[in-house]
């Protein structure tokens, strides 16, 4: 049985559409991510997440590091303190696939104690599945359709080590996660994670000199790369020591980089569009849709993804023949 909800939000198009998610709660948006993941090829999907894309209200935080690392501990204290400042933050957790029924395993979002009740913050699992840059295929529309309705979307990738760099393809701002002990400047060096990350935070500060340690060891690998100036920061979110100033320097890299974000979000959905392409069709498959491509970013890029794929299974059935 269709919910008649759902089906009353479409009716009007993809404006009416978000209208209905930004005033629909947790359910509405738990419903439009189940269509999401259910059939993510439906062009009311699609013209959904183009008018969601067109109309951001808030920004994307990418967290990445190895496991154990604090992830989970940090976003639990991030959501308390950006909560107590008034404003809304959705959190997508990317978990590792279980073997059994492909779904995620639900051990980030276990240590994560918000209130059910409160309609300012969302938490959504997802499974990594074969994806190996440690987030899920879905993760991009997801925060993308998030992004619209929060002020603030965080981004928490699979704990794998040193490769998750994925994350760059969907955040406006990525931080990444050290603690202390875990390397010294030149096994920083040897991460190609750390080409990534506008930010890093030592978790676990309070475990004192060794923290200090791996502040400075981060600092100096971090010098070593031309043209960067990535901020370091270390806190203890377990106890909320010096979380307040972690999520003061989020917020200055935010506005300081938002004029970059309409271009760097343009160029994020037409990476994601053609990975679709490739995932689907191979690498020959990209290659002839763009030939026929315009060098001008459609005005609607999920709906192109959609043209083009469609364009691409039409000519091959035709080869076929």
């Amino acid at each position: 049985m269709t919910d008649p909800g759902r089906s009353t939000s479409r009716a009007g198009g993809p404006a009416a559409a978000l209208a209905h998610l930004r005033g629909g709660g947790k359910r509405a948006l738990a419903d439009a991510l189940a269509d999401l993941e259910a059939a993510s090829d439906d062009p009311q999907t699609a013209d959904l997440l183009d008018q969601a894309f067109a109309d951001p209200q808030g920004a994307v935080l990418g967290l990445t590091g190895p496991p154990g690392v604090g992830k989970s501990t940090l976003i639990d204290a991030l959501i308390r303190a950006w909560r107590a400042t008034g404003q809304t933050i959705a959190v997508i957790a990317v978990d590792p696939s279980s073997a059994a029924t492909g779904g995620a395993l639900l051990g980030d979002r276990t240590r994560l104690t918000t209130d059910p009740a409160d309609q300012g913050v969302f938490v959504r699992s997802m499974a990594a599945r074969d994806r190996l840059g440690g987030v899920a295929e879905i993760t991009f529309p997801a925060a993308v359709l998030m992004r619209a309705l929060f002020d603030l979307v965080i981004v928490e990738t699979v704990g794998i080590g040193q490769s998750e760099t994925d994350i760059a393809g969907i955040a406006d701002l990525t931080a990444f996660l050290a603690q202390p002990g875990s390397g010294d400047a030149l096994q920083y060096m040897k991460a190609g994670i750390m080409e990534v990350p506008d930010l890093v935070i030592v978790t676990k500060s309070d475990m004192g000199i060794i923290a200090r340690r791996t502040v400075a060891d981060l600092r100096g690998a971090l010098s070593l790369t031309p043209g960067r100036d990535v901020p370091v920061v270390a806190c203890a979110a377990s106890s909320g020591q010096d979380v307040d100033m972690v999520l003061h320097e989020i917020c200055n890299l935010l506005d300081q980089f938002s004029p970059r974000f309409a271009n760097q979000r343009w160029q994020q959905v037409q990476n994601w569009a053609n990975r679709q392409i490739r995932s689907r069709f191979g690498t020959e498959g990209h290659r002839f849709v763009a030939k026929s491509e315009s060098e001008t970013p459609p005005e609607s890029p999920f709906r192109a993804a959609l043209t083009r794929q469609a364009r691409l299974s039409a000519a091959l059935s035709a080869a076929f023949r």
